[in-house]
């Protein structure tokens, strides 16, 4: 299971910023084990304060009244509680809750101390510092009455270890090993008080560079920004490439194409789609980014459109290897009968999204098995 819920993260931090300014007492929600089927998996979370202002979620809306109630409790009581809720129970009367989700949700609700080095709402900030990929560890037990460390520990590589909790240091190699497979897990660490971990990684979110700023991709961008991707748009047309017109882009700029690629950071988050409209230009980019790493390199228009482009290339004596062809993804987007712009810019955000989850973008009612992945339970 690979963790997609940095947008999330950024408006929890951002509602916890506004509510300690207001001098407002918050708890963090998070959802650290699922046991059958829910409809958010280990990683969800959700911010509350003290008068029951919610940020992020931790189910479809089911679970939230509740957790209101359990997360001001926390608040009060100034303590971390794990509660359980069994959704496979239609008839729970101490719930009142019939979800018809099957499965059991397990939820730990932890009092943010402002001033405490360290605390879970000051680790999940690091996220923000840098574009890098890293692990959370989150420590709780299904024991009744159970200390529930909680958010305990940050982990970046090449960076200091951040530690809430001093005796979760062991789980380093965990960690590191959690890097390596990029894939999240709950570990058991005890039997004595049923202490488990959930070892959390994150990526950091989707960049979409966009050459191109027609207003085929004004949808786009305002599809991209609620999904919470970074955008930055570049095109040679300064009448174009205003912010203006691109409010929710993150930069906007009038470039030429041997310039397009300075100050652009591509790792394995970065996605290239090309659709200026503009045969010559997109060719130019397109011959810069076939020496670069990216791993997504979307072009917008017919199959002929690549083709030329390719003959072209060879004519100049660029020959593009089958490695560097699979990188291009032409036409660009899933196959769903798009004509508007708004329905093509649909179709070109699932196929990266697809793509970045390593998915094929096939009807869910042909999967075999559960919607979401399953996330490994280790020893």
């Amino acid at each position: 299971m690979i963790n997609y819920f940095m947008k999330e993260i950024k408006e929890i931090l951002k509602a916890y910023s506004q509510a300690k300014s207001e001098g407002k007492k918050t708890a963090l929600a998070t959802v650290v084990k699922v046991e059958g089927s829910s409809y958010r998996q280990p990683g969800a979370r959700m911010l509350v304060t003290e008068e029951g202002q919610l940020t992020g979620a931790i189910s479809g809306g089911c679970l939230e009244g509740d957790a209101l109630r359990k997360a001001l409790l926390s608040i009060n009581q100034k303590q971390n509680k794990l509660i359980t809720y069994n959704t496979n129970n239609e008839d729970d009367i101490e719930l009142g809750l019939q979800l018809g989700c099957n499965g059991i949700v397990h939820i730990l609700f932890e009092y943010i101390e402002d001033e405490e080095p360290n605390n879970p709402i000051q680790l999940l900030q690091q996220l923000e510092l840098e574009r890098k990929e890293a692990v959370i560890v989150t420590v709780f037990s299904i024991k009744r009455n159970a200390q529930q460390i909680g958010t305990a520990l940050f982990f970046r590589k090449d960076s200091p270890v951040l530690s809430y909790k001093n005796d979760v240091l062991h789980l380093i190699s965990d960690v590191n090993e959690i890097l390596h497979t990029k894939t999240s897990i709950v570990k058991k660490l005890s039997e004595e008080n049923n202490s488990e971990a959930l070892i959390e990684y994150i990526k950091p979110p989707i960049s979409l560079v966009i050459a191109g700023a027609g207003n085929d991709v004004q949808p786009l961008v305002k599809m991209t920004s609620i999904l919470g991707w970074k955008i930055t748009i570049g095109d040679g047309r300064a009448t174009h490439a205003i912010e203006k017109r691109f409010p929710k882009a993150d930069i906007v700029q009038a470039v030429k194409p041997e310039q397009f690629l300075e100050n652009i950071v591509i790792d394995e988050q970065t996605y290239f789609v090309l659709m200026t409209h503009n045969y010559k230009y997109d060719l130019a980019i397109l011959k810069t980014l076939l020496k670069t790493n990216c791993c997504y390199i979307g072009i917008l228009g017919p199959k002929t459109k690549l083709n030329r482009m390719l003959d072209d290339l060879q004519n100049e004596g660029i020959k593009v290897s089958d490695e560097q062809l699979e990188r291009i993804y032409s036409p660009v987007g899933l196959d769903i009968g798009a004509e508007t712009s708004e329905e093509i810019a649909l179709s070109i955000v699932s196929e990266i999204k697809a793509f970045s989850a390593g998915k094929k973008g096939t009807f869910l009612r042909y999967k075999l098995g559960k919607i979401h992945d399953e996330i490994h339970y280790g020893e």
